[in-house]
């Protein structure tokens, strides 16, 4: 189960549709116990693609270092990354799989003509071979917990 409050979200909307018809990319931030994580916060990145940008995305070694650090001081969990496919659906392409790292939560928002409209999550299967879509739970800023 994951677990969001309205406002992390709208943030992700909005990256998302400031950035289109590119993908965005940022950071998640929260708290997990068993199966179950809590979204606490993001952090947008700059899209570091060169090329391609409306259907691929790259964070940077030097970010997502970055992330850790925040993390680390925050004395938070960097649970996982987000980024939009614009005018596409919110579900992980072959490059999506094929970019993704165990264990972390993925958020996929769908920005269709410059309006963000569905948001899913997904985590890597063990053996890589796709992804397994997880259920989440948007809640008010004040009732998101573990």
């Amino acid at each position: 189960m994951i677990k969001i409050a309205n406002e992390i979200l709208n943030r992700i909307k909005i990256h998302g549709e400031e950035s289109y018809n590119e993908e965005c990319c940022g950071a998640l931030f929260g708290s997990s116990k068993n199966d179950n994580k809590v979204i606490q916060d993001i952090l947008e990145f700059e899209n570091e693609k060169e090329e391609s940008r409306q259907n691929r995305f790259l964070i940077s070694p030097a970010q997502y270092n970055f992330a850790e650090k925040l993390a680390i001081e925050k004395k938070i969990e960097l649970l996982g990354f987000y980024h939009s496919h614009p005018d596409h659906p919110a579900i992980p392409s072959q490059f999506d799989i094929d970019h993704a790292l165990p264990r972390f939560l993925y958020i996929i928002a769908s920005v269709n003509k410059a309006k963000a409209d569905n948001l899913t999550a997904w985590i890597l299967k063990e053996d890589r071979s796709g992804f397994e879509k997880q259920e989440m739970k948007v809640k008010s800023s004040a009732s998101v917990r573990v």
